[in-house]
């Protein structure tokens, strides 16, 4: 890794940590109050979109709140895919079917339905990814460990990919490297934002 990589990475770990301490300050009950908003402006950009796949994931407590979202995309007949992390760290994805587990060793909750091929997801129309923070120039810094951008790196042919972040985790851009894979926009309680990038 070369000292400016170096220096990327050591400025994402900083920002995670604190974006991070943050989130478990204010504590569930505010990512609670926010779910209502986040749910409606996820609606509104799979209705723009024409989404009738989509790729998401079960949120944690204190992040933004995809469950809310999720429900109703049941109700519209819309197929959601969820990950599933794998032990060589990379992920499988499956159907959600509203039951749900938790990961041991992260802590992640994850479907309990059976994993599909990785080819489940060239049928995908969007994809929603979690994320600490997002730039408007279409950074973003993940959990830490690459889940994401292997998986959007790996693709052919790669849907928009949309980060779901609070508002307050919204920046001009944040911390990257060349290997960190951008998102398309994001989706905050506020709305949604797609990013125009040369």
């Amino acid at each position: 890794m070369s000292e400016h990589e170096d220096a990327v990475e050591q400025a994402k770990r900083t920002l995670r940590r604190t974006l991070r301490t943050e989130r478990a300050e204010r504590g569930a009950s505010f990512a609670a109050e926010r779910a209502p908003g986040i749910a409606e402006h996820l609606q509104a950009l799979t209705e723009a979109l024409g989404a009738r796949t989509i790729s998401a994931y079960l949120s944690m407590p204190d992040e933004p709140d995809t469950r809310a979202f999720l429900r109703w995309a049941a109700t519209r007949g819309i197929r959601v895919l969820l990950p599933i992390i794998r032990a060589d760290g990379l992920l499988d994805w499956a159907e959600h079917d509203g039951t749900e587990t938790i990961e041991s060793t992260l802590g992640v909750p994850q479907p309990t339905t059976d994993a599909l091929p990785p080819t489940a997801l060239d049928d995908v129309d969007l994809m929603l990814i979690p994320a600490t923070a997002a730039g408007r120039d279409g950074s973003r810094i993940g959990g830490g460990r690459g889940f994401f951008d292997k998986t959007i790196a790996a693709m052919a042919e790669c849907p928009p990919v949309y980060a779901v972040v609070h508002d307050e985790e919204l920046f001009d851009s944040v911390p990257h490297a060349a290997y960190d894979q951008p998102v398309d926009g994001v989706v905050t309680q506020s709305g949604f934002h797609t990013f125009s990038r040369s």
